[in-house]
């Protein structure tokens, strides 16, 4: 997405433009076609695309005032949905900074492996589905490596909501352009080097961190108070 949005801004490609097919563009840059969408839709999103149906895609060049995210053009619904996620944020680091300590008391090797071969998947998956399911497992696996079932139970209970809202931080991760999808997966792997080095305290710190990366992304769209510390 950065490629386009950037060559859309430099002039690269002009107003009234017609991209390549889906699967082009996917050939292009190596990914798959959803993870094009998903870029499209956002570029869209933004005011940078007209997308025609049945007629292609076609560059637009609207002003600065006009590249708007969805809290700008959706104030109302965006409220809401920023105010789920916080929610949500607020029990994730109450219940997942306590979890990733506890796993690297009590994880096994059976549980390494389970994280290292999430880990590859997530590296080397082009699918942004495949990778947005592989990252719920990733926490859902830091609970298992706990094993306390209560805790494991309670994940699973939140299964449905996490990755509902996996999705929607996922996708404002990438839009703030605070990161991209190799310092996200850096983030993951540092958790688990923690875990695997039986570091209390630094998993539950790295956790925090991690978690502490989304809400940031939230305060600067002034949706969470800013009294949260930040990493």
């Amino acid at each position: 997405m950065q490629d386009l949005k950037k060559q859309i801004e430099e002039g690269s490609l002009s107003s009234g433009d017609r991209l390549s097919s889906v699967v082009d563009l996917a050939s292009t840059y190596g990914v798959g076609r959803s993870t094009i969408r998903e870029a499209l839709s956002a570029l869209k999103a933004m005011g940078m695309l007209d997308i025609r149906q049945g007629g292609g895609t076609f560059v637009r060049t609207p002003n600065a005032q006009q590249r708007l995210h969805p809290s700008q053009m959706y104030p109302e619904l965006w409220e809401h949905r920023a105010a789920s996620l916080r929610h949500i944020l607020e029990v994730r680091r109450v219940l997942e900074t306590g979890c990733a300590a506890l796993a690297a008391q009590n994880r096994t090797e059976e549980d390494l492996e389970a994280f290292r071969q999430i880990l590859h998947e997530m590296e080397h998956t082009q699918d942004e589905t495949k990778n947005e399911q592989a990252d719920v497992r990733f926490h859902q696996q830091i609970a298992i490596a706990t094993h306390n079932p209560l805790l494991e139970d309670l994940m699973q209970s939140l299964s449905f909501k996490l990755h509902e809202s996996m999705r929607d931080m996922r996708a404002l991760w990438f839009y703030a352009e605070r990161s991209s999808a190799i310092r996200l997966l850096q983030e993951h792997n540092h958790i688990y080097e923690a875990i695997h080095a039986k570091d209390a305290k630094e998993s539950s710190t790295r956790m925090d961190i991690h978690i502490s990366k989304v809400e940031q992304v939230l305060c600067e769209k002034g949706a969470v108070d800013h009294s949260h510390h930040e990493s």
